[in-house]
């Protein structure tokens, strides 16, 4: 993490022969996964009625496009909060964040990355924009740590009203629901633990002293990528607006953009349900995150949630479709831009020398 180049970073780890060997694994692993679940969503709508699904499709027709565009809401409030976290004076500008938001997301939804590869690619940017490194991956981990509590508490409100809502189908799903909630809750606590406990510090060293030493620069850049993450959590005003403002903001964008897309297929349902939809999407998609676009489980999920919430299987494969135009529309674009991204700093470097 020595320079702005992302030189040394954690992209840096890859170039030994053993991180090499994982990555290509986990690519392969990936593949393998978003091919399984590409035929596991085929299945989904073959099972069903296929005619029905495209008929709604077809019959909803530009205006899924518009639900995919509302996405760019639940973006810039993302790209809002994050900004807040970041303590430091020439912090990025809010469009500057929203574009960096499109790449990750893009990254994070699209690739066989696990859901990690969007933070990679975050913080080479973020240092190419001049963010010290120690700020910028504190910002990472904080964002990483308080969007998982949003979720969960976002998740909970979903499983509140299918409990409020007990017909037997709804009720085991939110018993399951909130098994898996509840099995959450330790890394919650491991979280509020590691806070002053120095985790990046004490890993380096660790590192340090299997490797002989040759880590020896990089133990100090841990202690204050550790102080960086304790100093965003001591600002509470910014920690509580980030989960009680932006984050309500950026899940009531997300329902809204299911709740247009039900509208254009014909469902009208209330708000309230597609907040709860969304919201135990998200949870199902999180926990999928080894698929590549939660391919088939996503499908899966829309159909469990969808009718057990009263819409026809039909309507609620179709509105996973309706999830995959708007990947189509707002994520390959955001692949092209990240690629555009770092062509252009390829460029700048070789200028430079």
């Amino acid at each position: 993490m020595s320079d702005a180049s992302g030189e040394g970073g954690p992209e840096a780890l890859a170039t030994d022969g053993g991180a090499q060997r994982r990555l290509a694994a986990m690519r392969r692993l990936g593949r393998v996964a978003a091919l399984a679940g590409f035929a596991a969503a085929i299945w989904l709508v073959w099972r069903d009625n296929p005619g029905a699904v495209l008929s709604l499709l077809r019959a909803a027709g530009a205006g899924l496009v518009l639900a995919g565009l509302v996405h760019v809401l639940p973006m810039a409030a993302n790209a809002k909060d994050w900004q807040t976290i970041i303590l430091a004076a020439g912090r990025p500008s809010l469009g500057r964040m929203i574009h960096l938001v499109w790449i990750r997301e893009s990254v994070n939804s699209l690739l066989p990355v696990a859901r990690i590869g969007g933070e990679i690619v975050s913080y080479r940017i973020l240092r190419r924009w001049g963010l010290d490194a120690p700020i910028a991956v504190g910002s990472l981990v904080a964002d990483m740590q308080l969007t998982l509590i949003s979720q969960l508490m976002f998740t909970l409100v979903g499983i509140g009203f299918l409990l409020s809502h007990s017909a037997s189908g709804a009720l085991k799903l939110a018993g399951e629901l909130a098994w898996g909630v509840v099995a959450l809750a330790p890394v919650l606590l491991l979280f509020a633990l590691v806070q002053h406990a120095n985790p990046f510090e004490r890993l380096t060293r660790l590192l340090n002293r299997v490797t002989s030493g040759q880590l020896t620069a990089l133990v100090g850049k841990s202690a204050q990528i550790d102080e960086s993450i304790k100093a965003i959590w001591r600002q509470r005003g910014v920690v509580l607006r980030y989960l009680f403002l932006w984050q309500t903001l950026q899940n009531f964008a997300t329902s809204l953009e299911i709740w247009v897309a039900l509208r254009f297929l014909g469902a009208h349902v209330g708000l309230l349900e597609a907040f709860v939809i969304e919201s135990l999407i998200q949870a199902v998609s999180s926990a999928a995150f080894f698929i590549p676009g939660g391919l088939g489980v996503q499908e899966g999920a829309f159909m469990l949630i969808g009718t057990t919430l009263g819409l026809g299987p039909s309507t609620s494969l179709a509105l996973a479709g309706a999830r995959r135009i708007r990947d189509l529309i707002i994520f390959v674009p955001g692949l092209v831009a990240w690629q555009v991204a770092e062509s252009s700093a390829t460029a700048a470097a070789r200028g430079g020398a």
